[in-house]
């Protein structure tokens, strides 16, 4: 797995597309809806994701360009699902099942000098356990989730001093809970590593996809080298408190759980969440919570997959390096605001697959990604694009 994956295809460094913009600025979202089951308080449509089953995606022969296009091209949601692969729904459960123990220990049990040792303020909290040192888009900590962060391919992605001095949020050493939840790294390992696995499988058909629209070689290399060898992959295992346990009320918006973001890395695996309350696990309670996305003609809809299914979303960087025929939408996660959503949590689990920190990106103007912090046209490496946005959505070290 991973480094011995063989590419295919790689995407050039083109400029922009005929007739000006990119594919994923020009194009106006005609998605596939489905009908709301809804409380009256839901007045956005929910819209099934584009599902392909595991084993069309594992023949790497096969022809999944229109799937792509209509998942993750210009008029898509920049998701996909996959359907019936092998493990997933018993790891998904195995690791979610954790996040409530691990969270409740943490703030309920443990000393507060022992649940230091499980923070890595030197990663900006991007290692160990992480709670409202994020910034979300109006400002404010993010006080609404918990989360664990770990490399779930690499315990020691380098031993190279000046390189975890200067990219910390992802060269820095994995913490793990041996003493008080060993069985964590065992279940977050897994899953991560099945995740990355079947990411691999859907890179490999993304750059089929981008090669298909006329993008050629170039100076970089496609998403699936890209992502195969990179020693910067990230877990997060992310435990949503009960709404009446946040210092912060803003119930009825749409971000009220997790506000809007746009990934930065190449692809991001997502579970679909497990909901709980009193330590039993029950349906979700209302109709409107869950995963909500920006459509290219400025859209709020909600996306839906099927809890055995794992979800990918594109990040911004292969939208960079895809020349904008894979495109990254901002998405956000709405709390249940019913009267039956008292007391209940949510766990999720996400797998940020992105470049090695030395990987170099190119920044064409025509891709609109945080100008404040980069030139047009400009070259970064990955670690130096990861540290400008730290900076942003971060509090400064102290």
């Amino acid at each position: 797995m991973g480094s011995a994956v063989q590419a295919q295809h790689s995407w050039a460094s083109a400029g922009a597309p005929r007739g000006g913009g990119t594919p994923c600025q020009a194009a106006a979202l005609a998605p596939r809806r489905v009908r709301c089951r809804a409380s009256a308080m839901e007045r956005l449509p929910s819209v099934r994701t584009v599902t392909i089953p595991f084993a069309d995606l594992k023949e790497r022969d096969k022809d999944l360009g229109g799937k792509i296009e209509e998942g993750l091209g210009p008029r898509g949601l920049g998701i996909i699902s996959i359907a019936d692969v092998p493990g997933f729904p018993e790891l998904r459960k195995r690791l979610l099942r954790l996040a409530p123990r691990h969270v409740v220990s943490l703030i309920a049990n443990l000393p507060e000098d022992v649940k230091k040792e499980l923070e890595d303020p030197e990663s900006r909290y991007n290692f160990g356990w992480s709670h409202g040192k994020e910034k979300l888009e109006s400002g404010k900590l993010d006080t609404f989730k918990g989360s664990f962060y770990a490399n779930p391919v690499l315990d020691v992605p380098t031993t190279d001093d000046v390189l975890v001095s200067r990219y910390p949020s992802y060269c820095r050493p994995n913490i793990w809970p041996t003493d008080h939840l060993p069985e964590l790294e065992i279940a977050f390992k897994a899953l991560g590593k099945l995740i990355l696995e079947v990411g691999l499988m859907l890179a490999q058909h993304c750059d089929r996809y981008v090669k298909q629209q006329g993008v050629g070689s170039y100076d970089g290399d496609s998403l699936e080298q890209t992502i195969a060898r990179s020693r910067c992959h990230k877990g997060r295992l992310l435990y949503y408190f009960p709404r009446q346990f946040s210092k912060q009320n803003e119930v009825g918006s749409v971000s009220s759980w997790c506000g809007w973001h746009t990934d930065h890395g190449s692809l991001t695996g997502l579970t679909c969440g497990l909901f709980t309350k009193n330590s039993v696990e029950i349906p979700c309670p209302d109709s409107v919570a869950g995963l909500y996305i920006r459509t290219r003609d400025n859209r709020v809809v909600k996306a839906v997959f099927e809890e055995d299914e794992l979800a990918y979303q594109i990040g911004e960087t292969t939208e960079i390096l895809s020349r904008g025929h894979l495109c990254a939408t901002p998405h956000c996660v709405q709390a249940p605001s019913s009267e039956n959503a008292s007391g209940v949590e949510r766990s999720t689990f996400a797998m940020f697959m992105q470049p090695d920190w030395d990987e170099k990106l190119k920044f064409p103007s025509e891709i609109p990604y945080h100008q404040e912090l980069i030139q047009p046209n400009g070259t970064l490496t990955f670690g130096e694009y990861s540290e400008r946005l730290v900076n942003k959505y971060y509090q400064a070290r102290t």
